[in-house]
């Protein structure tokens, strides 16, 4: 079930939960961003989505095979995270039909 879209902008991220997600009552995706029907603007990746980026080795890795610089942390976040460990998943939509 989608829980939401994150964006980034000229002047960093915002994420908004999806309307559906909010009225089925579904928890929130972390406890860094409670439910709300506003959207959460940060000029730095959220913690919760910044840690789901691999560390170390498999960074390098990550680096190395997708040409991706460290500092894009979106562009990691769209490569490396299709499928997390955890219920979270990341699904880049300018990709989807």
């Amino acid at each position: 079930m989608p829980a939401g879209i994150l964006s980034e902008t000229d002047d960093g991220y915002v994420f908004k939960y999806d309307a559906e997600y909010l009225s089925d009552n579904a928890g929130p995706v972390s406890l860094t961003l409670p439910i709300r029907k506003e959207p959460y603007v940060s000029k730095v990746l959220f913690p919760f989505f910044d840690g789901l980026i691999p560390e170390g080795w498999l960074l390098d890795i990550a680096e190395k095979n997708w040409k991706i610089d460290v500092r894009d942390r979106m562009g990691l976040l769209l490569v490396c995270c299709r499928d997390c460990i955890g219920a979270v998943s990341i699904i880049d939509q300018s990709n989807t039909e």
